[in-house]
């Protein structure tokens, strides 16, 4: 039985009109202006600086921007795409080496380099991904460790960048007070980037392929996908915004070293964050990065820099997850309890 022409275009059309019903819904649930009216206030947030000394509000503001840039950044690969790598730190040193050894010998600031230095990232990635993404699931996971320990020896040895030992960078001419104004502007802004690219991605074609691979793999090749060229890409773009994370770390502490870029513990967070805000989300690794930030500052300050510290940031991490299994908005988004203002899907 075959369907005439009129009858196709009024298909056609009544999809089109039920599309255009959801989004319609959707925009009615979303509350796009929350995440507009909190970036507004961490841009005011640094006018605090005229009434007295907020150093350590900014530093943590700028290290927790940090870390939503990268989330959001390892979110598009192993969120949308649903490839866990353990091995994005490798982009944040190839990142932060970049920037770092060209601020060291010519002097221009990272914060400049930081695009080019994500270009960079996504064209390693896109190499290291035809190799790593020909394997899947617990494979895929062991070489993205492997990569990080190849990397490590690399850069330990590595007689240009100083070795082991790493290269110190010059320091900023500023005030103390202001002193880390533009590294914080630098990452308030590159995570506010990356959380929109993330969700522009999600919304897009690129993205629904992502979300479809995640889903079944050869389902979504069989309905012409094609997964490879998708999965390399989403892990270039991942890579670049760690990268570019990467570059403007390193000139804020002033030195490069692999010991900074390459411990396992900072792929670890970019994974925890995204695991307990909401995999796949847009608000996920943002939420994630906040709360496990909180947590760590909060436990250090009262049980010490010590194992016990690690301790309870694991106990709270295994509890939340009982309660909330798909994250906390993919577990109140899948109940109907999201808030309007989590809901940036």
């Amino acid at each position: 039985m075959t369907m005439s022409l009129d009858q196709t275009s009024s298909v056609l059309a009544a999809r089109k009109a039920h599309n255009e019903k959801l989004a319609a819904r959707a925009d009615k649930t979303r509350a796009v202006w929350f995440p507009w009216t909190v970036l507004a206030l961490f841009l005011a947030l640094p006018a605090l600086q005229f009434v007295g000394n907020y150093n350590y509000v900014l530093h943590l503001v700028l290290f927790t921007a940090c870390y939503v840039t990268m989330a959001s950044g390892w979110n598009i690969l192993g969120g949308f795409t649903g490839y866990i790598s353990l091995g994005h730190n490798v982009f944040f040193a190839i990142g932060g080496y970049f920037a770092g050894m060209i601020l060291a010998r010519y002097g221009i600031s990272t914060i400049l380099l930081a695009p080019l230095a994500g270009v960079v990232c996504a064209a390693f990635g896109y190499l290291i991904g035809r190799v790593t993404l020909k394997t899947r699931g617990p494979s895929f996971i062991i070489s993205s460790l492997a990569l990080v320990m190849i990397a490590r020896i690399l850069f330990d040895h590595w007689s240009f960048v100083g070795g082991a030992n790493g290269v110190a960078l010059p320091a900023t001419e500023l005030p103390l007070a202001w002193a880390k104004l533009p590294y914080y502007y630098a990452f308030v802004v590159l995570a506010a980037f990356s959380v929109w690219a993330s969700y522009k991605i999600k919304h897009s074609k690129f993205g629904l392929g992502l979300r479809a691979i995640s889903k079944d793999e050869i389902k979504a090749e069989s309905a012409g996908i094609d997964t490879r060229t998708y999965k390399v890409l989403a892990f270039a773009i991942s890579g670049a915004f760690v990268g570019m994370a990467g570059a403007i770390w390193g000139e804020y502490l002033t030195y490069i070293r692999p010991n900074i870029f390459l411990l396992i513990l900072v792929s670890v967070n970019m994974v925890l964050m995204c695991i307990l805000g909401g995999k796949g989300t847009v608000a996920g690794p943002v939420i994630g990065a906040v709360l496990i930030v909180i947590f760590n500052e909060l436990f250090v300050a009262t049980l010490g820099a010590s194992e016990i510290n690690i301790l309870a940031t694991g106990a709270v991490m295994a509890l939340a997850l009982m309660f909330f299994p798909l994250g906390i908005v993919g577990t109140l988004a899948r109940s109907g309890r999201l808030p309007r203002v989590l809901n940036w899907d």
